[in-house]
C-alpha cells in the first residue's frame, strides 16, 4: 500500500468516526416530537372508542400500531440518508393524518361501519401505502435537482393526469369529472399527483425564463409592472385553469394550481405586480364562471345566502349542518366519540374539519391550523434557506400549495369563501391525497437535507 492510500484510508476512517461521534441534533428531536405526535394519535383513537363504544378495540389500535412502525421506520430511514433534514415535517404530517383517521373511524362508529365497507379501512391501507411510497422517494431520490431535468416531462406528465378522467373507461362520473376507476375496484384522483408534477414544471421553467419575466417594465403608481410581451405565461396558466374549472367542473383544482403558479411566480421574480396581475385575472374569471356555469353560480348562491329556508333543505343544507355542527362544539368541544359529526352529509372527506371542531371545538381546530401553520413555515424556510433556484421554487411551491389548500377547504365550510372539491391534506378521507401530501413530504425531506448538508460559501 501507497503512503496515498494509506492516506485516504486515514482520512475515511477519520470521516467515519466523526460521523459516529457527530450527534444527529435534528433526528433525535424528530425523534422525541415522533413519540408525542404517536401519544396524541393513540389517544384520540382510544378517546373515540371510549366515547362512541364504551371500551377500548385492541384491534384497531394494533392497526394503527403497524402505521406506527412505518413512520419510525422513516424515520430510521433518515437517520441514514438524509441526517439533516428538516425534524419538524413528519411530526406534524404524522399527528394530523392520526387524528384525520381517528375522526374517520369515530363516524363509521357512529353509523356502525365495519370492514373493507369502512372508510378508516381504507384510510389504513392508503396511510400505509402514502408511508411506503414515502420510505421509497427518500431512498430512490439522492439529490433532487435530478429533478430538474425533467421539467417538461413532468409538465407533460401533469397535462396527461389531468386528462386522465376524459378517457373512455377509465373516467368516473361522481359530479366533477376528476376520478379515474380501474377495474372498477381501484380509484384514485389523478389530479393530486399533477399539482406535484406541475409544481417540478413551475419551478423548472421559472429557473429557465427568470430573467425574462424579470425584466423592467413601466412604473406605475409606485409599482414596477412587467411588459406586455411577458404576460404570455401568466395568461396560458389562466386559461389553463380556466379550463379545468369549464371542462372537469372542478373550481377547486383550477384555483390551486393558478394560485401555485402565481406564488412560484412571485417568489422567482420578487415582483409585487405578478401578484396583482393574478389576483385580477382570478377575479375575472371566477365573475366569468359565475355567470355562465350553473354549478359555480350555485356555489356563490349557497355561499351567500346560506340560511335562506327555501335551499337549507336542499343545496345549502351540507354547508348550513357543518356550520351548526361548529356551532355545537363550541369552545372546547362535545369530546372524542360523544358528538353527531355523521348528520353533515361528506363529514368523512369535505366535511372533516367540521367534524373534528364539534368534537375538539374551537380550541382543537386552532390547534391544528397551528400546525398547518408550522408545516407550511417549514416549507418555506427550507426554500428560503436553499442554495440553488430550482429547489427555493420548489419547496416554496409545495408548501403553499398545502397552505392554499388548507386555506380553500376551511374558508369553504365555516363560510368566508364559496366551498370548493377540494380535500383537507391528511385529515380528510381519500387515498389519492394521502399518497400526494406524503410525496410532498419526502421532497420537502430531501430538499431540506440538501440545503442543510451543503457547505455554505464564506467571504473574508
Amino acid at each position: 500500500m501507497t503512503a496515498v492510500d494509506t492516506g485516504r484510508a486515514d482520512t475515511t476512517v477519520v470521516k467515519a468516526l466523526r460521523r459516529l461521534r457527530m450527534p444527529q441534533t435534528q433526528r433525535n428531536r424528530e425523534l422525541g416530537l415522533l413519540l408525542f405526535a404517536f401519544l396524541i394519535n393513540g389517544a384520540a383513537v382510544a378517546l373515540v372508542q371510549l366515547g362512541a363504544l364504551g371500551h377500548i378495540d385492541w384491534t384497531f389500535l394494533y392497526y394503527c400500531g403497524a402505521l406506527t412502525a412505518l413512520v419510525l421506520g422513516l424515520h430510521i430511514v433518515l437517520r441514514y440518508r438524509a441526517p439533516q433534514a428538516d425534524p419538524f415535517v413528519v411530526p406534524i404530517a404524522t399527528v394530523l393524518s392520526g387524528l384525520g383517521l381517528a375522526m374517520i373511524y369515530r363516524i363509521d362508529i357512529g353509523r356502525s361501519i365495519s370492514g373493507w365497507e369502512a372508510l378508516s379501512t381504507r384510510q389504513l391501507v392508503w396511510l400505509g401505502i402514502a408511508l411506503a411510497g414515502a420510505v421509497a422517494l427518500v431512498l430512490a431520490l439522492r439529490n433532487y435537482r435530478v429533478l430538474f431535468r425533467y421539467t417538461y416531462v413532468s409538465g407533460l406528465a401533469g397535462v396527461v393526469l389531468l386528462l386522465l378522467p376524459f378517457v373512455p373507461g377509465l373516467g368516473v362520473e361522481a359530479g366533477a369529472d376528476v376520478w379515474i376507476s380501474i377495474g372498477g375496484i381501484f380509484s384514485f384522483q389523478p389530479g393530486e399527483l399533477a399539482k406535484i408534477c406541475l409544481a417540478i414544471f413551475f419551478a423548472g421553467y421559472l429557473v429557465r425564463t427568470r430573467e425574462a419575466l424579470s425584466s423592467v417594465g413601466r412604473r406605475f403608481l409606485g409599482i414596477t409592472w412587467p411588459r406586455a410581451r411577458d404576460l404570455g405565461p401568466l395568461l396560458l396558466i389562466w386559461f389553463a385553469s380556466l379550463g379545468i374549472i369549464v371542462l372537469q367542473r372542478d373550481l377547486g383544482t383550477g384555483m390551486l394550481i393558478f394560485g401555485m403558479f402565481i406564488a412560484m411566480l412571485y417568489t422567482a421574480t420578487g415582483k409585487t405586480s405578478w401578484v396583482f396581475l393574478g389576483l385580477s385575472l382570478a377575479a375575472v374569471g371566477v365573475a366569468v364562471a359565475t355567470q355562465i356555469l350553473p354549478y359555480v353560480r350555485a356555489r356563490f348562491t349557497n355561499w351567500l345566502d346560506t340560511f335562506n329556508p327555501d335551499t337549507i333543505d336542499g343545496s345549502s343544507m351540507q354547508l348550513a349542518s357543518g356550520i351548526f355542527g361548529l356551532a355545537h362544539g363550541g369552545l372546547i368541544g362535545t369530546g372524542l366519540g360523544r358528538g353527531r359529526p355523521g348528520l353533515t352529509p361528506l363529514s368523512q372527506s369535505d366535511y372533516i374539519f367540521p367534524s373534528l371542531g364539534e368534537e375538539l371545538g374551537l380550541i382543537g381546530v386552532f390547534a391544528i391550523l397551528c400546525l398547518y401553520m408550522v408545516f407550511a413555515s417549514r416549507g418555506v424556510r427550507i426554500g428560503i434557506a436553499g442554495q440553488d433556484d430550482f429547489g427555493k421554487l420548489l419547496a416554496t411551491g409545495l408548501s403553499f400549495t398545502i397552505a392554499l389548500q388548507v386555506f380553500i377547504m376551511v374558508g369553504g365550510v365555516t363560510r368566508v369563501i364559496p366551498l370548493t372539491g377540494l380535500t383537507t391534506p391528511f385529515l380528510a378521507a381519500g387515498g389519492s391525497s394521502l399518497v400526494a401530501n406524503w410525496i410532498i413530504v419526502a421532497l420537502l425531506l430531501r430538499i431540506s437535507d440538501a440545503v442543510r448538508s451543503r457547505p455554505r460559501v464564506v467571504i473574508g
